[in-house]
């Protein structure tokens, strides 16, 4: 390399360029070459190429690192985002069951409260019926005594014009006996 390196300097160098004696202090040319040269050996002479080839390397090196942990955090956050993404589908997932098992157990509740509405009609139905039979029995009842009480007014207008005090007493007798033989 240092060889190739001094085969280009050489090529390159403006004395080519120049015109009379090359090498002669006084030509312009020639300095700047001499100059050149001679920086090029303290560079040399200090070691700085490999100072800055070393420099190079561990900046190299360094991005090297750099890469290989940005791909490493790169994975873990794939990693990361696919657990979320299994969360969410996970979380998705429970909600409509959730969803659904409401919606069942509301389903549910409403045959229930259908079923004890037409249990609370039925017994008020029921209730309803049974105060109307009661109602009705009560005015047959009534009915009943009041006719009872009219045709015994009217029988006591009819026997007290038509018949005697002994003829009464006898059919009052007859009429205790007549109870009494239906209670027995």
């Amino acid at each position: 390399m240092k060889r190739l390196s001094l085969l280009f300097v050489l090529l390159a160098s403006p004395a080519f360029a120049a015109s009379g004696p090359f090498f002669s202090l006084r030509n312009t040319d020639f300095v700047v070459t001499l100059a050149f040269l001679l920086f090029l050996a303290i560079l040399v002479y200090y070691k700085v190429p490999q100072l800055v080839g070393g420099l190079l390397d561990k900046r190299a090196e360094g991005i090297r690192n750099d890469l290989a942990e940005a791909r490493r955090l790169r994975e873990e956050a794939q990693e990361i985002y696919a657990s979320y993404e299994r969360r969410q589908r996970e979380v998705k997932s429970q909600a409509a069951d959730i969803v659904a098992n409401a919606k069942r157990e509301a389903t549910l509740e409403a045959e229930k409260a259908k079923n004890a509405l037409k249990v609370s009609i039925a017994r008020r139905l029921q209730a309803a019926e049974d105060q109307i039979s009661s109602a009705e029995g009560d005015a047959v009842r009534a009915v009943r005594d009041r006719a009872i009480q009219t045709a015994i007014a009217a029988a006591t207008e009819v026997l007290g014009k038509q018949a005697t005090a002994s003829e009464r007493s006898a059919g009052i007798d007859k009429a205790i006996d007549d109870v009494a033989l239906r209670l027995n």
